[in-house]
């Protein structure tokens, strides 16, 4: 009965930590950049977020071109 439980137990975290851990993503352009305020196209993606949402933006690194 104990291995059961801690069996049961354990599928309901990985259950419950997966659905918590999925967040949408949406592929955006920047349309302007102003001082601090970053204005961008994320087209009908753009319906999913709101007002105060945090986002994590990653940048294109940009390779280093080497040659002889």
């Amino acid at each position: 009965m104990k291995k059961l439980t801690t069996t049961l137990l354990a599928i309901t975290f990985i259950f419950s930590s997966a659905a918590v851990s999925m967040a949408s993503s949406a592929k955006c352009v920047v349309t302007e950049v102003t001082d601090n305020i970053v204005t961008m196209d994320c087209g009908n993606k753009a319906k999913k977020m709101k007002a105060g949402d945090n986002l994590k933006v990653k940048t294109v690194k940009k390779q280093a071109v080497e040659g002889c």
